[in-house]
């Protein structure tokens, strides 16, 4: 064959290529190729077939099926330890019931099974998908009781740490089930894995929601409810303490001085009468300073002005004592009950104390108002900052007591300042 001949065989098999060649397989090529295959294109047009792109190649899984073999696999390692967990802390700590051991083993097994459940709703809802909303912490947890019978006693009748154990040991069969079945359909029943996968799937939900979910709603009321009832018999013991330590080391022991002067005066009165004028005139500035002491209790335990005139003029006096200036504000349509007028004054006493005591501010505000059912009240000073509610304290104190009545107390003290303590109380009318 001449060359002639060859040459133009070639020619002719490269028209036929470029014909074959779709629109976007012919964009694909090199920059040298798309130019000759266009002048080529441009004596034989390509047909309307093929130039339709080509559907993209996937994987015969998407990203959420992967995500449920990978949650199957796992659930015979979890089931196991699970499993594990439950019957060893069950068994040693009904093994120990004789001895002191026991209860406190098993609340100690109820919390880990608490903590186990919320890693569980983790993976749940990372690989599955659903999200189980958390229970509400135990009230033992938030440090509102220190008996420690009643704190193991919550403990002990937690119903979330009883219906985690119960989860973890009802999971092992279904571990083993669900390991299993994935593992030969991966080799056996793969095209329809994903249909397997989440059907089984839908079952672990289903148990999530089931015994990983909170308590009943009631229910969770009435255990918060029982936990506020003895923080508010703990508060009143402690401020009838209180008042009885005032009134033993304070008014008592002065009306007990003046008792004593008076009756050495009576005998001086006679013999050494400038004496005994003297110690009259003492007996009479004891007797200003016990009537001043026996005002300030009573107005520490409910004020006279609180009750006659609101928080409004209440707030002032209380400002008006405080060691730097102090603005008040106040917006309320109407009075509050008196319980919650009686904690709120309380309240903005403690902070207006503690700001007198430990900020080293040169000034504060007083800020109350209502907001739909809440009665807001916020401190603000310009101090040193560095307030927190540490166990013991005054402001935890604060904070045991507002949440006694489904208050909130919220503390922003930066170190260095400034400080603003918000509380927030529910609002209740004032009946007539």
């Amino acid at each position: 064959m001449t060359a002639a001949a060859s040459a133009a065989s070639r020619d002719e098999g490269n028209v036929r290529t470029a014909h074959a060649l779709p629109t976007d397989a012919a964009h694909a090529l090199p920059t040298d190729a798309r130019g000759t295959d266009h002048a080529l294109r441009t004596d034989a047009p390509v047909s309307r077939s093929d130039a339709e792109p080509l559907s993209p190649a996937r994987l015969p899984f998407g990203g959420q099926t992967w995500k449920e073999i990978a949650f199957l696999l796992l659930n015979l390692p979890v089931a196991v330890f699970g499993f594990t967990y439950v019957v060893t802390c069950v068994s040693v700590s009904a093994g120990l019931t004789v001895t002191v051991l026991g209860l406190p083993l098993l609340a100690g097994c109820l919390l880990g099974a608490r903590l186990l459940g919320r890693l569980e709703r983790a993976r749940v809802g990372g690989l599955l998908g659903v999200r189980v909303p958390e229970p509400s912490p135990l009230a033992v947890l938030r440090g509102r009781d220190r008996r420690v019978a009643r704190r193991l006693w919550l403990v002990l009748r937690d119903p979330v740490g009883w219906r985690a154990l119960l989860y973890f040991f009802i999971r092992l069969p279904w571990g083993i089930f669900t390991f299993c079945t994935v593992l030969t359909s991966l080799f056996v029943l793969w095209p329809v894995l994903s249909f397997i996968a989440r059907g089984l799937t839908n079952v672990d939900r289903a148990l999530a929601r089931g015994l990983l979910s909170p308590s009943d709603e009631l229910e969770r009321r009435i255990a918060e409810l029982e936990s506020d009832r003895g923080v508010v018999v703990d508060t009143a013991a402690a401020d009838l303490r209180r008042i009885e330590r005032d009134l033993h080391d304070g008014a008592q022991a002065r009306l007990v001085n003046l008792a004593m002067e008076l009756g050495l005066a009576k005998e001086k009165l006679l013999e050494d009468p400038e004496t005994a004028a003297r110690m009259v005139d003492d007996a009479h500035g004891e007797v200003k300073t016990a009537l001043r002491e026996l005002r300030d209790l009573a107005r520490g335990i409910h004020p006279a002005v609180l009750t006659d005139r609101g928080l409004d003029a209440a707030l002032s006096s209380i400002a008006a004592r405080c060691t730097v200036p102090v603005t008040v504000t106040t917006d309320l349509p109407t009075r509050p009950a008196p319980a919650i007028e009686g904690i709120a004054y309380y309240t903005a006493s403690e902070l207006l104390q503690n700001i007198s005591k430990h900020s080293h501010a040169h000034h504060a505000t007083v800020d109350l108002w209502r907001t739909d059912d809440r009665l807001m009240l916020q401190v603000r000073d310009d101090g040193t900052g560095g307030a927190e509610a540490a166990p013991g304290g005054g402001l935890h104190g604060l904070s045991e007591r507002l949440g006694a009545v489904d208050g909130l107390l919220v503390i922003d003290s930066p170190p260095g300042g400034p400080t603003a303590i918000t509380a927030e109380l529910p609002w209740r009318d004032r009946t007539a």
